[in-house]
Formats: structure tokens, C-alpha cells, sequence
């Protein structure tokens, strides 16, 4: 049986701007029917904190902390949660909401897309799974959120290890397509996180930074051995076209696209106005 061609898109390390841009593009492309599905990888240059569609900006972040620190800042074009990129793999999904099999509802396309994401921890030797929150108790949890820290807490269908968080996605269906990216973390530095968020004081402060090390980890510190970048590209490359079924086919942008991602990221992901106009 013939699998299904997507294109894979590896971007290197760019700056948040350009990555938000390219994610946008290439929902805009697959709307139009230019482009096959899209896996693409990706990193940040600077260090970058993210952070969701909804979230309030100056409210909940220390905007001259993240300057000081020399991070990179960005809005991104879907939900969830502050993420800060560092040490990680990103990842995004481009696929069209029509495409076979994908589900209608948001949990269940992130159970569909997130299986390439299971299939490439366990690639890496680590036994990941699926969060089901169960009690209704846990339900309310994702719908009022404690903290403004994506890793602060598993969603639905997000993959955990040894019961905690280990990648952080976010989806937005727009134009009739899935655009799904997220976060795997290779380390976690959670006093550079917390760092760059406002609390109410710092006993707030230290029991979420307590309670995120008991619901979040990075590969790094439960592999019992250092995964680098590559590694971790060609396991979750590999996971990908085994969790999804599919044949990935390298694809390269044109001069024309590049300049159209480029004028994306000029007028709308550097510019205040979209970053915070929360």
C-alpha cells in the first residue's frame, strides 16, 4: 500500500519572528493548495518565551526580564500557554482539517498528530504515553489554568513520562487546516523560567516552581544519557513517519516564499502591536 508523501522542512535555528511567520505561511499555502502536508523542525535564535494567543502580556510576563536576559519574544498564533525555548526541538504540523482520518474535534486530532510525537520518544528508548485527565477535577484543572507556564500541567492527549509533561503543543484550525506546534524538551531550566514571570510574591513564586518539577521533566534528566539535536531529529523524524504512516519527502521553500515569510514576520510577528495586544 502507498503511503501518503508530506514534505519535511528542517529550518535550523531562527529568530521567533521568522518561526511564527513560516508556521503562519505554511497555513496559508496548504489553504491554497500550493503545498503537500508539512513536518517541520525547528529552533530559536535567540532563546525565545513564547506565548499564547489569549494570554495577557505585560500582566503576566516581566517584559524587562526577558529583555535583560537578551530572550527573544514572540505571540504566537495559537492557544496555550508561556513556553521558553531553549534547549528543545520544536515542532510544527501543517495538515489540512479535510485530510483522511483526521478527527473533527481538537483532543482527538492532537491524539492523531501527537502519536508521531509518541512514536519518537519511544524511538529514544523512553516509555511516553498519552494524558487522559480522568477526574473532573482534572478536567477543570485545563480549563482554568494556575499558572501561566505551559509545562505547568499535562493536557489532553499530551504526552507524559513517568507521569510527567515532557512536550508542550498547541493547535489552531484556521482556513480549513491544522496548524499544531509544540515544545520537546531536551533540558529544562526552571529558574530561567520562572525568572521572566510576574507573581503575587515570591512564596507564589517558589510553590510553582516546586509544583513544576513534580509535573514536568526533560528527556536529559530521565534518558540515563545525553540525546542531542540530532538524535533527537532523526528519532522524531523517524516517529513521525511511523505515527502518522507517511513518507516524508524533503521540501525547500522558493525565493518567493522566503520573501513572502519574511514580509510576515516584519509586519506581524516583530511588530507590539501583535505581541501585545493583550
Amino acid at each position: 500500500m502507498t503511503k501518503e508523501k508530506w514534505g519535511f522542512i528542517d529550518s535550523g535555528y531562527c529568530s521567533p519572528a521568522f518561526n511564527m511567520a513560516l508556521d503562519e505561511a505554511l497555513l496559508n499555502w496548504q489553504s491554497q493548495g500550493d503545498i503537500p502536508p508539512i513536518i517541520r523542525f525547528y529552533g530559536w535564535d535567540p532563546a525565545t518565551l513564547s506565548i499564547g494567543y489569549f494570554q495577557k502580556a505585560k500582566a503576566e510576563i516581566d517584559i524587562e526580564e526577558v529583555k535583560r536576559q537578551g530572550l527573544g519574544f514572540v505571540r504566537r498564533p495559537t492557544g496555550g500557554r508561556a513556553v521558553l525555548h531553549e534547549h528543545e526541538l520544536t515542532y510544527s504540523v501543517i495538515v489540512p482539517e479535510s485530510y483522511p482520518g483526521m478527527p473533527s474535534t481538537v483532543t482527538e486530532a492532537y491524539r492523531v498528530i501527537s502519536e508521531g510525537i509518541l512514536m519518537g520518544f519511544r524511538n529514544l528508548g523512553l516509555d511516553a504515553y498519552f494524558a487522559v485527565p480522568r477526574t473532573d477535577q482534572e478536567k477543570a484543572a485545563l480549563k482554568a489554568p494556575k499558572s501561566s507556564v505551559c509545562f505547568d500541567a499535562p493536557s489532553w492527549y499530551e504526552l507524559v513520562v513517568e507521569g510527567r509533561k515532557v512536550a508542550g503543543s498547541a493547535q489552531t484550525r484556521q482556513k480549513g487546516v491544522i496548524l499544531q506546534h509544540g515544545a520537546i524538551l531536551l533540558e529544562l531550566d526552571d529558574e530561567k523560567l520562572f525568572s521572566v514571570f510576574k507573581f503575587s510574591n515570591d512564596r507564589v513564586k517558589e510553590r510553582m516552581q516546586k509544583n513544576l518539577k513534580n509535573k514536568a521533566v526533560a528527556i536529559n534528566d530521565i534518558a540515563g544519557r545525553k540525546i542531542g539535536i540530532p538524535e533527537a531529529k532523526d528519532a522524531f523524524e523517524k516517529g513521525f513517519a511511523e505515527g502518522l504512516s507517511i513518507d516524508l519527502v524533503p521540501y525547500t521553500l522558493t525565493e518567493k516564499q522566503m520573501l513572502e515569510v519574511k514580509a510576515i514576520a516584519e509586519s506581524k510577528y516583530e511588530s507590539d502591536e501583535w505581541n501585545f495586544m493583550r
